[in-house]
């Protein structure tokens, strides 16, 4: 049996999309206003399918991104998703195919990084991606945090207000706020226009219905918006007539630590709201200490989210700073051959410059291991006790751990 894995043509477009709804366990049923708009924001050219005898049995897209490295610079990213493969064709190596493809049309293309989120952790390491960013949820008991019910908006020393708005609001303002985030984020990625539409509820199709949230947003005190959270609530009440509502938080943006702390004040100060869910955030986010109880916060989630795999080591290295200054030799282990070689770094605070080399490696690293340091949230000390780094010169372990961490945790709020 030959298995067809090619780039798709607009006439195979409803079969992929019924093949990816397959795959991540939806009803296998597409409609014609599904088709068009899917079809229109989706690059064909960038698009996989694996079809057996005509029908699709798999699917693969990737997308342009900018990716914010460790300095606040951005580098060029192929973000990798809709990956799926059909039950009754899992183990034939159809992934496999789909991603070198890929993989090397990006290179090509002059991608330094390649990104995604992993819906299952043993798949993507085999293909050089390393977890380079993870996610923590909480479940925060209201009236558990010590804060003042009585609170109706930020103090007067603070100058800022808190406004709900529309949908339409958070359209025009959001992707400012959002370029303002990234900035600052290491980990974060971009937005595009029709990422807004479609989490303010603009031009959806489809199944399913749409629910407007809520939408608030902080400004300063001279008026400029610093901050929004996202949230829907539910409609709950217990036997002896008392509210037992729930917010789940669908997204925070926030650019001070003034905005920060106000909308979530805000989002625990509203009537009827016991129990507040705050999305995925960053592992180190100032929610739980900004609490006066900060045991009030639970983590019901803490996962590994964005995933990294190095395209092009010198840009990639380059693109990024580092906490002290330092020279290291990294010899890249990488089976596929896009990055194999070894490379000098000579980094410091205000930036890098890494070229290839013959020179003696100080550490010896496969490229997966690379893409789990390059966000600065992981250890090199604890990668080498798991024996996942080598080091080859005394001392290069300690010197990495100085040079790659980063002073807060890497964080993508995004879902891709």
């Amino acid at each position: 049996m030959r298995l067809d894995v090619r780039t798709i043509a607009e006439s195979d477009f409803p079969a992929w999309l019924q093949a990816l709804n397959t795959g991540f366990l939806r009803p296998p049923v597409v409609t014609g206003e599904e088709v068009a708009d899917r079809l229109a924001r989706t690059d064909l050219a960038r698009t996989q399918g694996a079809f057996d005898d005509g029908r699709c049995v798999a699917t693969f897209r990737s997308f342009a991104q900018e990716l914010t490295v460790v300095g606040g610079a951005t580098v060029q990213a192929d973000a990798v998703s809709n990956v799926t493969v059909s039950p009754t064709h899992r183990r034939r190596g159809l992934l496999s195919r789909m991603m070198a493809t890929d993989l090397v049309a990006a290179k090509e293309r002059g991608d330094v990084v390649a990104t995604l989120i992993a819906a299952e952790y043993p798949i993507y390491g085999r293909y050089g991606f390393g977890p380079a960013a993870w996610t923590t949820e909480w479940e925060i008991d209201v009236p558990r945090t010590g804060l003042d019910p009585r609170w109706s908006g930020p103090s007067a020393q603070d100058g800022g207000r808190i406004d709900l708005v529309s949908g339409a609001d958070v359209r025009k303002l959001g992707p400012a706020l959002h370029g303002r985030l990234c900035a600052r984020q290491h980990g974060a990625v971009s937005r595009d226009t029709r990422w807004w539409e479609l989490n303010t509820g603009e031009n959806l199709s489809g199944p399913g219905t749409w629910t407007e949230p809520f939408y608030a947003v902080y400004s300063n005190a001279e008026g400029e918006p610093d901050g929004l959270i996202v949230y829907r609530a539910d409609d709950n009440w217990g036997d002896a007539k008392q509210p037992l509502n729930r917010a789940t938080v669908l997204g925070q943006i926030a650019v001070t630590p003034a905005a920060e702390r106000a909308l979530w004040h805000f989002v625990c100060s509203i009537d009827w709201i016991t129990t507040v869910r705050t999305g995925h955030r960053a592992p180190d986010d100032l929610l739980p200490l900004l609490l006066p109880d900060p045991r009030a916060a639970r983590i019901v989630t803490q996962a590994d989210w964005l995933w990294i795999r190095v395209l092009d080591v010198v840009r990639a290295l380059e693109a990024r700073t580092y906490a002290v200054p330092g020279a290291l030799t990294l010899d890249i282990r990488d089976a596929t051959g896009l990055t194999a070689g070894r490379y000098h770094l000579d980094a410091s605070p205000s930036g890098a410059t890494c070229t290839p080399t013959t020179d003696a490696a100080d550490l010896a690293l496969d490229v997966r291991e690379l893409g789990t340091l390059y966000l600065g949230d992981e250890s090199p000390a604890r990668l080498a006790a798991l024996g996942r780094i080598e080091e080859l010169t005394p001392g290069a372990v300690v010197l990495a751990e100085g040079m790659f961490r980063a002073a807060r945790r890497a964080w993508c709020p995004d879902v891709f």
